[in-house]
């Protein structure tokens, strides 16, 4: 009799894991798609920069909006209903995008999937939460992280698959045909992505609420029975007891009949809270998501080659993946607080080493404003190639005139900057080409989100200003190889410690009463943080390097060692009731 019950167990627990890979899967799908589809959008659908550009941000609007009700959200329908209409919204976005003919419903189709990820980035790590046990809890939301990467990488590889196709198609010369493979492929990358949302729908429909909102909500015979698909009797019982515990602490803040709710400012929501939205706003300050977006450029600017760099990419992107796999295995092992402390030691000696390659070569670059401003054109536009002659024309009477150099210019029209790509002055594809119509949203919806208090009457007329035009020798190739390892030791160390706990310091921290509306308020958090630096991303490099933004990205981090080394409590093995009672101060000490 014990036997099948604990098969059955560890069945739907096996089951409960596969669904929050699937919500993971889902999350790194609706994060990474676009940039394989992007190229052949392009090239396509007669979209303008500024339409392609936004509809590449609509998943981040989308996602912020649905991240600030996802908690209300969860509270009022329930864990359960959430992921179901998480998945629901993506699935439905894949044909409304692979259908489009036109920017509107592009850009609702990537909104639906902006709104999807913001409620299973809350939806699936708080019910993982409230669901697994102890024992399992980091492996449930490790696996949401390690399939997240996963997805980005799918995503990657489909984009792969069909260039490769399109490689073929391009060496029969008829542009016609070509035209048509190219349509055909972003909408076939979309269709792809399709069966990992279907798959989740039907998973989430399956498994049961979570326990402790059934508890909440005055339904303890579900919770009981929810808690017996994924507990031993033994276990539930003993949960059930710590739930009743937990409800009755808050019923004894009743006074003849009228509940006088506890002030959110005590020390069991207020320390957990501010804890949770440090490890949120610390995880984006390690500027990883700059650092895998601008990886190419970085690798160039380091001394590798434009082929090599994107191999690099390659490599940083399976480093995550692997690695992850092993936090993962270690997570519920180690703990949680170990490996964020481990994690983020070596985030900081990694981006130390890497500050310090680039600082070494950036102490030689030149800012060549003034003279590629005396280029601009009467219509405020430039027009250059980069190549050896520039070069030795713009740093003439200069150390480094006659060597191999990269350019990045960073320049405005009024409020609105923009970045060229990094060039090489030894490739073969050297032309610099700046248009106002390529750099300038074309309606104000696109300018607030591209700057929300800049202003683009004035930009449609501002002049072209070079705000840097930086040429700086390129080290060797063996110099940026020995910083490309630096910056896979910093993905590494990412990945294992706080790629894997960020999402359980998010959802075990915080107590009962706040978890949703807390998670949600750290996300957005979490979500701001990342918008601040991508937009101080590129004026920081072109004026300090990348040197300063290596050691700025190190100075954050070492506020995420000092909170998890000597903050973080221990959650490794614990109910979430005996992590409330740790911040309430009811741990036992010694």
């Amino acid at each position: 009799m014990t036997r099948p019950q604990a098969s059955s167990v560890t069945a739907y627990n096996r089951f409960l894991l596969l669904v929050a890979g699937l919500g993971g899967l889902l999350y790194g799908i609706d994060v990474g798609i676009i940039a394989g589809a992007l190229p052949y959008l392009q090239a396509t659908s007669g979209l303008s920069a500024g339409d392609l550009s936004f509809i590449v941000a609509a998943v981040l609007a989308g996602s912020v909006i649905s991240t600030l009700f996802s908690g209300l959200l969860s509270d009022w329908l329930g864990r359960k209903p959430m992921m179901i209409i998480s998945g629901i919204l993506f699935v439905a976005s894949i044909p409304m995008i692979a259908l489009s003919h036109g920017f509107g419903p592009l850009v609702l189709g990537r909104l639906l999937q902006g709104i999807s990820a913001g409620f299973v980035g809350v939806a699936v790590p708080l019910y993982l939460a409230e669901c697994l046990g102890a024992a399992n809890r980091g492996k449930g939301t490790g696996i949401f992280q390690w399939l997240l990467t996963l997805g980005i990488v799918a995503a990657a590889l489909i984009a792969m698959g069909f260039s490769v196709w399109l490689g073929k198609v391009e060496l029969a010369g008829d542009a016609t045909k070509l035209f048509a493979a190219k349509n055909l492929a972003w909408r076939s990358i979309f269709w792809v992505s399709l069966p990992p949302g279907v798959l989740f729908v039907i998973g989430a429909s399956m498994v049961s609420e979570s326990p402790r909102w059934l508890f909440r909500k005055g339904r303890k015979e579900a919770a009981k029975l929810a808690l017996l698909r994924s507990r031993t009797p033994a276990e539930a019982e003993l949960e059930m007891q710590e739930m009743a515990t937990a409800a009755a602490h808050e019923a004894a803040q009743t006074t003849n009949g009228t509940r006088t709710k506890e002030s959110l400012l005590r020390r069991k929501y207020l320390i957990p809270f501010l804890m949770a939205c440090v490890i949120l706003a610390c995880n984006q300050a390690t500027g990883v998501n700059s650092i895998i977006g601008y990886n190419a450029t970085i690798l160039i600017q380091a001394g590798l080659s434009d082929v090599a760099a994107h191999w690099g990419y390659v490599i940083l992107t399976s480093v995550n993946f692997l690695v992850t796999m092993v936090g993962v295995m270690l997570v519920d092992k180690k703990g949680r607080k170990f490996l964020l402390s481990l994690g983020s030691a070596g985030i900081i000696a990694s981006l130390v080493c890497a500050a310090l390659m680039f600082s070494k070569t950036e102490k030689q670059r030149v800012d060549c404003a003034a003279a590629v401003q005396a280029m601009v054109t009467a219509d405020q536009s430039l027009k250059m190639n980069f190549d050896q002659a520039m070069v030795a024309s713009l740093l003439a009477g200069k150390a480094g005139a006659g060597e191999v150099s990269t350019m990045i210019i960073i320049y405005s029209y009024g409020d609105f900057r923009s970045a060229t790509k990094v060039l090489r002055s030894d490739d073969k594809l050297t032309e610099i080409a700046i248009e106002r119509g390529k750099s300038v949203p074309d309606n104000k919806v696109k300018a607030f989100f591209d700057n929300p208090l800049g202003k683009l009457d004035a930009a449609l007329v501002a002049p072209l200003t070079i705000e840097n035009a930086l040429v700086t020798p390129v080290p060797s190739a063996s110099s940026g190889w020995l910083t490309a390892l630096c910056i896979f030791c910093f993905m590494a160390f990412f990945a294992v410690g706080p790629g894997v706990c960020v999402w359980l310091a998010l959802s075990e921290l915080m107590p009962t009463r706040i978890r949703s509306n807390g998670m949600a308020i750290a996300l957005v958090i979490n979500q701001v943080v990342s918008t601040v630096i991508a937009a101080v991303f590129l004026p920081t490099v072109g004026k300090y390097g990348y040197g300063t933004m290596f050691f700025g990205f190190a100075a954050c981090t070492v506020v995420y060692f000092i909170t998890a080394a000597f903050f973080l409590p221990e959650t490794k093995g614990k109910t979430l009731e005996e992590i409330a009672e740790h911040f309430e101060g009811k741990h036992k000490r010694g």
